[in-house]
């Protein structure tokens, strides 16, 4: 860790000051506001709200920041991901541990397959066209939408039994929690870390950076770089799914989950700069917490969540103001 600090530039250093500054305020004021309970409770959800944001963002942030692709789509493939994850949930006969595990497996591969495709058929001929780009996942997501409504309905999905040794509870702060929440941060840790390796300790890594910055020289070698691009977008897509799919037993499925999370993670992409994997990572945390604590200020002050929605907007538009690459973007 202490190699790590010690080889960052200036600017990346007052990053990370930046970031630990803003958590130490929002930690502040949820002691003096709520008491140190609910000040736990709040930064709690506030990191897997963070966590759920990452699965959709981290997928975005591939896909913008290795193919300079900004997918409009992504939100539906989280809705995707959901909801046939909740299909199959629901067909499969068995425990619920053999459901969920057929929920993953059936909601990633589908979106992985329809990832592939369009990228494949779709965004290929349009590398060099970014505002075409732009268009088409755009339209593409509302088709989506509209497809997942006339299948499976517009009434909301109510959320699914987790798997057994998830469907418990513990005491946290003097809250009862489910073990599922810590399973949901468990999970985008892992994921995290995961790509991360991923990327930089990897041979498929490095040859998906190499193939992006350099893709003639790569098919010199005798690489299929478009295969490099296709595995790329496979795997932004799948990440989304995963957290649709992660979704169902923690809040069910609904037709406005993807915009909803599609919106957070632009947000994030924005904050933490684009293209910056690290980036994503830290602002998805950072944008859980700034909503959690602004919904639990409003909520004990207004009685309504009427902060939760602006504060992160808020939020992204005091960073811009301070960096405008975002706190860990690269400057032009």
């Amino acid at each position: 860790m202490h190699s790590y600090f010690a080889h960052l530039s200036p600017q990346h250093r007052r990053s990370w000051l930046l970031v630990v500054a803003y958590v130490a305020v929002l930690l502040t004021i949820s002691l003096a506001d709520f008491g140190a309970n609910t000040a736990g409770q709040t930064m709690f959800r506030g990191v897997l709200l963070g966590m759920l944001i990452f699965l959709v963002a981290s997928g975005l942030s591939l896909i913008f920041g290795l193919l300079d692709v900004l997918n409009f789509a992504q939100g539906a493939f989280l809705l995707i991901g959901a909801y046939v994850g909740y299909d199959v949930y629901l067909r499969v006969d068995g425990s619920a541990d053999v459901r969920f595990l057929a929920a993953i497996i059936s909601g990633v591969v589908f979106v992985a397959l329809i990832g592939a495709i369009m990228e494949m058929g779709l965004i290929r001929p349009l590398y060099a066209r970014p505002v075409f780009q732009l268009v088409l996942t755009f339209g593409l997501g509302a088709i989506f939408l509209d497809l997942v409504e006339r299948y499976y309905g517009a009434d909301p999905k109510q959320p699914l039994a987790p798997p057994s040794l998830l469907n418990s509870n513990f005491s946290l702060f003097g809250q009862s929690l489910s073990y599922y929440r810590l399973f949901i941060i468990v999970l985008g840790i892992v994921m995290m870390i995961g790509v991360f390796l991923l990327l930089n300790r990897t041979r498929i890594g490095i040859i998906i950076r190499a193939g992006v910055q350099d893709p003639e020289m790569v098919q010199a070698l005798g690489i299929n770089v478009w295969r490099v691009f296709t595995l790329v977008f496979v795997l932004g897509a799948g990440l989304a799914a995963l957290g649709g799919i992660a979704l169902i037993p923690y809040q069910g499925a609904t037709l406005g989950m993807g915009n909803q999370f599609l919106i957070l993670a632009i947000v994030v992409i924005v904050i933490g700069g684009m293209g910056s994997f690290e980036g994503t990572a830290i602002a998805s945390i950072i944008v859980g917490l700034t909503r959690a604590v602004a919904e639990q200020l409003s909520l004990a002050h207004f009685n309504a969540p009427v902060l939760a929605e602006t504060s992160v907007l808020l939020l992204m538009i005091a960073v811009l103001l301070v960096q405008p690459n975002g706190l860990f973007g690269r400057g032009e």
